[in-house]
């Protein structure tokens, strides 16, 4: 109980008392939130330092700004990047990257997609570590999730650019979370917007459902069985759909242009067996150090089929590795899978070696984390030189800035995330029409002389000369 003393002080439960400050300690309640602002930070910093020296990996940031810039005016998602006026929602079906929009049309940059993504990778942070530690301990909770905050497949994605699959994350986080609390009907809840984040998490939904069935299954409410039976089958069938009509309906050549990295030529079955040792690597590394492989003793697990199945009957070599972003949705995954797994363990194994290794892992997981994280993107926070722009930032802002507003620019990697805010930005080479006013290129080893004949080469249509250039940036402007 609560009471003042005369001097007006609280006793020992609530604070400072006879004079004396009682050190604040948060609660377990709080240990989520404290954690995830932590990693909020840490994935702000990497990204938007990253993106402050210009060291863009990809169009991707500049493909998804034009999306986000399109629903901020209230009209379908395009991207000059894909193609003139090409509609995104005929590439990849993600609706949900309209959320952003409002932030975007309050902070026009791409630095606010960046922002987005870090604050919903540090969301996920939350349902993975009250969970854990609701099932395992406080201790074993913040370590499980400070290991996944830390785990690698975050990490890569945060380090590159923005992708919609930073929607996934936490649907699928806080959808585990309810069915490892047996919530079942919230855990179908969570997984019904992964339809909206992109096409193939329709079948990460349907796996989900597909757990929620196994793990209800003898139990009290036999409805819960069915409905989530239903739920994945009515999941599968929107994920053919999205598929099969929703993005040729927006496609303009009316297909899905991703069948074509399905196996091609030799067909799915034979592509899955290639480079078997590559992607054995990359199952090892998704499951070893953010598992110990004791993971395997959760059904969990199966939530990772769709999206391992899908990478690897792809031809596409990206797609097998540990690099780029598309592990990130694993790792909620495998450390639930882990928290499951350890409860299991705990509850029922008699083989006392496993049962001490069960309750060791978790701590063991965050020092593999720690360690691992000496060489990836957090790494980066402990030097002095990722807070400077530097010369080629200050140098690529210098040059770019000779091209007006609103101007259209065909460029190469480095500059369409510093353009896309402010102008009409396509991707060198594919304007498909007449030749843009201005090129934006980045490219050390070119000359002048070289730069123009390939800008003419180009487009045809139109002879353009060297404006500015310095530290490998050009600007070039149609005569």
């Amino acid at each position: 109980m609560t009471t003042l003393t005369a001097a007006g002080e609280r006793d020992a439960d609530a604070g400072p008392i006879a004079g004396r400050r009682v050190p604040f300690r948060p609660g377990p309640r709080a240990d989520p939130y404290l954690l995830a602002a932590v990693f909020l930070v840490l994935y702000t910093a990497v990204s938007v330092t990253r993106h402050l020296r210009w060291e863009n990996r990809s169009w991707d940031l500049g493909i998804f700004e034009q999306a986000v810039r399109s629903y901020a005016g209230l009209r379908l998602p395009v991207s000059d990047l894909k193609g003139p006026d090409f509609a995104l929602l005929g590439d990849h079906f993600s609706p949900v990257t309209a959320l952003i929009a409002p932030f975007y049309r309050l902070f026009p940059t791409p630095v606010t997609l960046l922002v987005a993504q870090a604050a919903l990778f540090a969301l996920a942070v939350v349902p993975v570590t009250r969970v854990a530690a609701y099932l395992l301990g406080r201790a074993t909770g913040v370590a499980v999730g400070a290991a996944y905050g830390l785990s690698w497949g975050v990490q890569r994605a945060v380090d590159f650019d923005f992708h919609e699959i930073a929607f996934a994350v936490p649907l699928i986080a806080f959808s585990l979370e309810a069915l490892l609390r047996g919530r079942y009907r919230a855990a179908l809840w969570w997984a019904l917007p992964l339809l909206a984040v992109k096409e193939d998490l329709g079948l990460t939904a349907a796996a989900i459902a597909a757990v929620v069935a196994l793990r209800a299954r003898g139990g009290p409410e036999p409805r819960v069985v069915r409905r989530a039976v239903v739920f994945a089958v009515c999941a599968a069938l929107a994920c053919l759909l999205t598929i099969a009509v929703l993005i040729p309906a927006f496609n303009s050549g009316g297909d899905y242009d991703y069948w074509s990295k399905v196996g091609d030529g030799g067909g799915p079955v034979q592509t899955a067996f290639t480079d078997v040792d590559q992607k054995l690597r990359t199952l090892l590394w998704v499951l070893v150090p953010t598992t110990g492989l004791l993971a395997l003793r959760s059904p969990l697990l199966l939530v990772l089929l769709p999206t391992l199945g899908w990478r690897f009957v792809s031809d596409d070599p990206h797609y097998w590795g540990t690099d780029w972003h598309y592990s990130a949705v694993l790792m909620p995954v495998v450390a639930l899978a882990l928290v499951d797994a350890v409860a299991r363990t705990r509850a029922g194994e008699r083989r006392p070696w496993l049962r001490a290794y069960a309750e060791r892992l978790p701590m063991g997981v965050l020092a593999a984390a720690l360690a691992l994280s000496t060489a990836l993107p957090v790494a980066g926070l402990t030097h002095t030189a990722t807070y400077r722009p530097g010369h080629l930032a200050e140098a690529g802002e210098r040059v770019l800035s000779v091209i007006p507003d609103g101007a259209e620019v065909a460029a190469n990697v480095r500059p369409t995330a510093h353009l896309t805010a402010r102008c009409r930005v396509f991707w060198i080479g594919n304007t498909d029409g007449p030749a843009p006013e201005y090129i934006a290129y980045w490219d050390p080893a070119q000359t002048a002389e070289e730069l123009t004949l390939y800008a003419h080469r180009m487009n045809p249509d139109g002879v353009y000369e060297v404006v500015a250039q310095e530290a490998g940036y050009w600007v070039l402007r149609l005569r």
